[in-house]
């Protein structure tokens, strides 16, 4: 490990390895926000590790890399990682679902002959690109660049590992709880149309003398001529905005 890392993880202490933990436990239990999270992930591997910088890149929903977060704002920094959506350690980490560690990044031009020189020349020498994976799924990457030779090694490693594992965990956990309010939301929608369908049901049989099944094909026929949904028709029919007359087909409903 180098002596900046090193250093960096004995001055910090186990008291400011708590607080950033307990920051990223809060960050995800109260108002939520991935962005933040992700900031001060980045921010804590500068501050907390030593590192000269860092940023993130999240997966969209078709698998393309999109800088998310970085610690600091500058644009030079900004466009390295923005490159690592098309070739570098990130991208490779995200495809492998492997660390990728460079102690001399001028020495992989070959490799990244866009990436390796922009790094080089805004002063970073080394890097060690972390996969944001849980089991088989990876959602993203942590870049970390150093401007010695030795990517983050050793005790400053297993911290950057140990926090990208809560924020990963986080945003899989978030993503999950979206799923199933959208779920729930599906289902209570499908619900709440059923019932209207029943009493729309109930309406045309009523007027029309008709078995409820007869009904239900009355009502889906009306709704696949006129282009509407089932569930609209059958609200339609139940608070009375569509006569029952012009669903069954009766002569002077117009």
């Amino acid at each position: 490990m180098s002596d900046g890392f090193a250093g960096s993880v004995a001055r910090s202490g186990e008291d400011e390895l708590l607080r950033a933990f307990v920051e990223m436990a809060d960050t995800l239990a109260d108002e939520y926000d991935v962005a933040h999270l992700l900031h001060r992930l980045a921010r804590y591997c500068v501050t907390l590790l030593g590192a000269s910088a860092a940023g993130l890149l999240l997966a969209d929903q078709r698998g393309n890399l999109e800088v998310i977060a970085s610690s600091e704002e500058s644009g030079r920094l900004r466009e390295l990682l923005r490159l690592q959506t098309e070739q570098g350690p990130c991208l490779d980490a995200y495809r492998s679902g492997e660390e990728v560690a460079v102690e001399d990044l001028a020495a992989q031009a070959g490799r990244w002959p866009r990436f390796s020189p922009e790094a080089t020349r805004a002063g970073f020498r080394s890097v060690r690109a972390l996969p944001m994976r849980l089991r088989s799924q990876v959602i993203g990457t942590l870049n970390v660049f150093g401007r010695d030779g030795t990517p983050l090694t050793g005790a400053a490693l297993s911290v950057a590992h140990a926090l990208t594992d809560v924020a990963t965990i986080g945003i899989l956990q978030e993503r999950a709880i979206r799923r199933r309010e959208l779920l729930t939301e599906q289902l209570q929608h499908a619900l709440n149309s059923r019932v209207v369908i029943e009493q729309a049901k109930g309406v045309l049989a009523h007027a029309g003398g008709l078995e409820m099944e007869a009904a239900f094909d009355r009502l889906r026929a009306y709704s696949r001529g006129s282009n509407q949904r089932l569930s609209e028709v059958a609200e339609a029919v139940a608070s009375s905005r569509l006569r029952p007359a012009q669903v069954l087909g009766e002569r002077g409903a117009d």
